[in-house]
């Protein structure tokens, strides 16, 4: 259902960019918006993990350079029943991790220094799950499909005034409404999609890592954290906000995330359903972090470990 779902969706966002093109430009205007959109999904299909991975200055580790880190995604994907991903440490105080890729064979998981900082080895385990669930579904090439029309739509719809056809005063008014509701429209179908996507991930990742509890304690930590912390990649670039495993400091009505409480008693239902422990504190040496950097076990309790809003 959820893949019917995601193509109905992603039909409905390249419909609305051919449509702001026929408002703008007419048939003509239609026809080049549905080639402009065919090529940029093209060329996403085979550049979009370079792209995104060179926007976050993310670094390439292997057993030698973050023995602990690949060892622990290598153990999870072999559980997943998937090809060993290319492995990234991204050196930033924002806590969050992503996946990208355009099929399992072609993927690459990555995670930010300040998520090791602030996780346990559990916790840090449930969220590279998480991802290898985004992979496995194949949702990386589709959520960047995404975010490339909806980015589209936006800068198309900038330029719209000036390269409207007709000059009557009703083409004028149909014009500007196109503008103005066909980037907002864009976006609700962009979170649409995402949001779908994030509840499929996080029990993929509960099932894959055995361990629901686990990762809505990071959850929660991340949310808090996320918050609290600037990300310049995502505040350059809103579109990159829909990778990562928790939103980076948007509302709830305009996230592209569902509310982060309701995915942790979703997974506290999952973890009734399946079993599971609760997150064991271990420390984590967080790789290129200076020595004795890594972080102690966690201490606090579990209700307050899963608590949301970090009370």
């Amino acid at each position: 259902m959820n893949q019917v779902k995601t193509t109905m969706l992603l039909a409905a966002l390249t419909a609305l960019f051919m449509g702001l093109g026929f408002m703008i430009g007419g048939r003509a205007g239609a026809m080049l918006a549905l080639i402009v959109a065919a090529g940029m999904n093209l060329f996403t299909f085979w550049n979009a993990d370079k792209i995104v991975l060179r926007m976050h200055g993310a670094r390439q580790v292997d057993d030698a350079s973050a023995p602990e880190f690949v060892s622990m995604v290598r153990e999870l994907a072999q559980r997943a029943q998937l090809p060993m991903p290319k492995v990234y440490i991204i050196d930033s105080p924002h806590p969050n991790a992503f996946a990208t890729g355009r099929n399992p064979e072609n993927a690459a998981v990555a995670a930010t220094t300040g998520l090791m900082q602030i996780l346990d080895r559990e916790e840090i385990r449930g969220v590279m799950a998480h991802e290898l669930a985004h992979v496995k579904n194949r949702d990386t090439l589709i959520m960047t499909m995404v975010a490339t029309i909806a980015g589209a739509i936006s800068m198309l719809a900038n330029f719209g005034l000036f390269f409207r056809s007709g000059d009557d005063r009703g083409s004028m008014f149909a014009t500007i409404a196109a503008v103005i509701v066909a980037p907002f429209a864009a976006m609700i179908v962009q979170m649409a999609i995402s949001r779908t996507r994030e509840y499929g991930a996080d029990r993929g990742g509960a099932e894959i890592s055995g361990n629901p509890q686990a990762l809505a304690s990071a959850l929660a930590k991340l949310a808090q954290g996320a918050a609290r912390t600037p990300n310049p990649v995502s505040e350059r670039n809103p579109a990159a906000a829909q990778l990562y495993i928790v939103p980076t400091g948007v509302g709830e009505l305009f996230s592209t995330h569902p509310d982060t409480g309701k995915r942790i008693a979703a997974l506290q239902a999952i973890a009734d359903e399946i079993g599971s422990s609760p997150p064991a504190p271990g420390r984590f040496e967080v790789p290129g972090a200076r020595r004795g950097a890594s972080v102690p076990p966690t201490s606090r309790r579990r209700s307050s470990a899963l608590d949301p809003h970090g009370r």
